[in-house]
C-alpha cells in the first residue's frame, strides 16, 4: 500500500502538503473536509449545528475507513484523532504522518490564512486555540509512524523529508 495520511492540527500544513506530496509521488490527493461536505451534502458547520459532534465524528470514522483502503495522499481533519476508534484505525495503517508545528507559528499561519477562514479562530482567542492543541498533540503522536516538525520549514522541505522518513 503506498498511501500515506496527514494528521495534525490545523494551519499545519496538511492540504498543502498533502497536494505537493500527491504531486510528488503521482498519487491521488484527498483532503477529508471535501470528502465530508461531499459525503453529508452540507457545510460540515451546518452538519455540526443540526447533527452534533457526535454525529460528525460517526461520519468522520465511516469516511476514514473507506479512505485507507485506497492508495492516495489523505489530508485529514484537525479533529480526527479526537475518538478512539480513528486513532486505532489510523495506528493500524503503515503511513500516517504528523506535521508538528509549534503553537506559536500555528497562530501565526492561521491569522494570515485569508483562504480558509475557520469559525474556531474567530471564535476563540490565542490562548484558547493553544488550549484546545496541547491536550491534541500527544494524540496525534500516538497516532502516527511519522513525526515531521514543520515549524519554520518550507513547503517543498516538509515533502522531501516525508519521503524520505517514510520510506516512499
Amino acid at each position: 500500500m503506498k498511501g500515506i495520511v496527514l494528521i495534525g492540527f490545523m494551519g499545519a500544513g496538511k492540504t498543502t502538503i498533502g497536494r505537493l506530496l500527491a504531486e510528488r509521488l503521482e498519487l491521488a490527493h484527498v483532503d477529508f473536509d471535501d470528502l465530508i461536505v461531499e459525503s453529508i451534502g452540507m457545510t460540515i458547520q451546518d452538519y455540526f449545528d443540526r447533527y452534533g459532534e457526535a454525529a460528525f465524528r460517526e461520519k468522520e470514522t465511516e469516511i476514514l475507513t473507506h479512505s485507507l483502503t485506497l492508495d492516495q495522499v489523505i489530508s485529514t481533519g484537525g479533529g480526527i484523532i479526537l475518538k478512539e476508534e480513528n486513532r486505532q484505525l489510523l495506528q493500524q495503517f503503515p503511513k500516517v504522518i504528523y506535521l508538528k508545528t509549534e503553537p506559536e507559528e500555528l497562530l501565526d499561519r492561521l491569522k494570515k490564512d485569508t483562504v480558509n477562514i475557520r469559525p474556531l479562530v474567530v471564535s476563540k482567542s490565542p490562548a484558547e486555540i493553544i488550549d484546545i492543541y496541547r491536550p491534541r498533540m500527544p494524540l496525534y503522536e500516538e497516532s502516527a509512524t511519522v513525526v515531521i516538525d514543520t515549524t519554520r520549514k518550507s513547503p517543498a522541505e516538509i515533502v522531501t523529508e516525508i519521503i524520505q522518513k517514510a520510506g516512499e
